[in-house]
């Protein structure tokens, strides 16, 4: 019995692994696929003749870079105030007792779950009004909207499992209430701390409503939103090849965050949901 599950086990691990991997291969391989080939329509899975074109003018396409550059910017931006502000407002809320608590967690929760849909014609009509419209702070604002009740509610768990103690050693050593908290409680939460800053980027990194809403031109459009004017010269044929070139380039920093601080990350997720 144990052999059977163990072997029904692989046997589902790949399958999922299929399925979840299938479309990446696929626009991996679309990458390396000539203009020609994407056109005829072919249904090969390897490309016939691999070519590197469709990097070279993703690379060389000044409107692409110039979102990429704003991508990095913003998402970087965002995510530095957010995990600023997250981490003094869930350090207060998990060690101060103030009337209104549940109240503040229950509204930023509500605050996240808020359908991003519903502000775009608001928040439109307001940035045009207070010159905010297509520029970096008129994401960055909206941006941390979404991100702070997360990251403060990722901290807050975080910060109820630091003992009450080890800040109070501190104090007793010397430090003041500002230093215990920078120099003990911050550095024993950074497992916390990295999961809100990751959890955070995610988010800015591959928005799109409020990007392709919020902007008019290059001059602050994110990757995502870019994206959907790669038309090419023919409406009724879209350049496939970049539109799956431009998709790799843009994951390659996912992974690499992913990679880098893979263990962070699982720490983070785990760590603040077990007592004791």
């Amino acid at each position: 019995m144990k052999g059977k599950t163990g072997i029904g086990t692989w046997i589902g691990f790949v399958l999922i692994m299929i399925w979840c991997l299938l479309p990446v291969a696929w626009i991996l391989s679309l990458s390396f696929k000539s203009l020609d080939e994407t056109t005829a329509g072919s249904a090969q899975f390897l490309p016939k003749d691999p070519t590197l074109e469709n990097y070279s003018a993703i690379l060389e396409n000044g409107d692409f870079t110039r979102a990429l550059i704003n991508s990095f910017g913003i998402a970087i931006i965002a995510t530095v105030l957010s995990v600023i502000f997250a981490t003094l407002a869930a350090y207060a809320i998990a060690r101060l007792e103030f009337k209104g608590k549940r109240l503040v967690l229950s509204m930023a929760l509500a605050i996240a779950m808020f359908p991003v849909v519903s502000l775009v014609g608001p928040l439109f009509d307001m940035w045009r009004t207070f010159h905010l419209f297509n520029t970096w702070p008129g994401l960055i604002i909206p941006y941390m909207t979404f991100t702070l009740p997360l990251a403060i509610w990722t901290l807050s768990a975080f910060f109820r499992e630091i003992p009450w103690e080890m800040e109070q050693a501190a104090q007793v050593d010397g430090a003041t209430s500002w230093q215990a908290f920078r120099k003990v409680i911050v550095p024993l939460a950074a497992p916390g701390v990295f999961t809100a800053a990751i959890l955070t980027f995610f988010f800015a990194w591959n928005e799109f409503v409020l990007a392709i809403s919020l902007t008019s031109t290059t001059a602050s459009r994110t990757v995502p939103a870019q994206m959907s004017f790669f038309v090419g010269p023919d409406p009724f044929n879209p350049p496939f090849g970049q539109l799956a070139t431009a998709s790799v380039i843009v994951t390659i920093p996912v992974i690499i965050i992913v990679l880098l601080f893979q263990r962070k990350i699982v720490s983070g997720l785990t760590s603040g949901a077990v007592k004791g």
